[in-house]
C-alpha cells in the first residue's frame, strides 16, 4: 500500500483549475476542483468536484467532496436574470463586459474559519462567515453566519449543538493552536489526542 505524504508544496490532483488563487503549505486539492479568487490556508484540503469562488479558508479546514462555497449571484434587480447583461462581449452585444458587476460579485467574500469540517455536498452562500471549529453537515445550505464550534445541519442550515461548552471554546480561541509552527505541532502531536479539558488546561495561559 502506497503511503501519501504531503509537503509544503500543495498537492493538486488532476483536472483542477485555478484563477487568482493562493494555496498554503501542506494543502491538498481533489480532482476536478474549480477555484476562483480563493485563499486556501495551510493544512486545509478539499475533496473531489468542489467549486469555491470568492472565499478565504483558514488553516486545517476539512472539506468533503462536491462542496460549493460562494456560488455567484445573478442580478435579481435587473429586468432579466440572464448573464448577457454583464457578459456582453460573449454575445456580441458590446465591446466590454460589465466590470462593475463582477467587482461586486468578488466583494461578496465568504470566510471559513480554522479547523472547520464541511460535509459532503454542502453549499455555503456568499458573504457568510463560518467560525473556527464549526461543523457543516452534509447537504446543508448555509445562508447565515455560523458561530465557532457550532454544528449546523439542514436546509437552511440551523444549529443543533455546540461541540464544547462556552469556557472550552473561549480557551481554544485564545490558544489558537492552528497558528503553532509545524515543529511545535510535531512536538505536541500526542497532546491532540488528550481529552479536550486536559488539552485546554495544558495550553491556556
Amino acid at each position: 500500500m502506497m503511503v501519501k505524504i504531503l509537503s509544503e508544496e500543495p498537492n493538486i490532483h488532476g483536472e483542477s483549475k485555478f484563477t487568482d488563487t493562493e494555496l498554503g503549505k501542506y494543502t491538498e486539492v481533489g480532482i476536478y476542483n474549480y477555484f476562483q479568487n480563493v485563499k486556501l490556508d495551510d493544512f486545509s484540503y478539499s475533496g473531489q468536484f468542489c467549486i469555491f469562488q470568492n472565499v478565504e479558508i483558514g488553516k486545517f479546514s476539512n472539506i468533503a467532496a462536491m462542496v460549493r462555497i460562494g456560488p455567484t449571484d445573478h442580478p435579481m434587480e435587473r429586468p432579466t436574470l440572464h448573464h448577457f447583461t454583464y457578459r456582453r462581449v460573449m454575445y456580441g452585444l458590446d465591446s466590454k463586459d460589465d466590470e462593475q458587476f463582477f467587482e461586486w460579485r468578488a466583494s461578496q467574500k465568504t470566510y471559513i474559519g480554522h479547523d472547520t469540517w464541511i460535509g459532503h455536498g454542502a453549499i455555503i452562500m456568499p458573504g457568510v462567515r463560518i467560525g473556527n471549529g464549526a461543523v457543516i453537515g452534509s447537504g446543508a445550505i448555509v445562508t447565515k453566519d455560523v458561530d465557532p464550534y457550532t454544528v449546523v445541519v439542514g436546509i437552511p442550515a440551523k444549529p443543533i449543538k455546540k461541540r464544547f461548552d462556552k469556557e472550552v471554546v473561549e480557551k481554544l480561541e485564545a490558544i489558537k493552536w492552528w497558528d503553532w509552527s509545524y515543529e511545535t505541532i510535531k512536538e505536541r502531536i500526542d497532546d491532540f489526542t488528550l481529552p479536550i479539558n486536559a488539552f485546554v488546561d495544558k495550553y491556556y495561559k
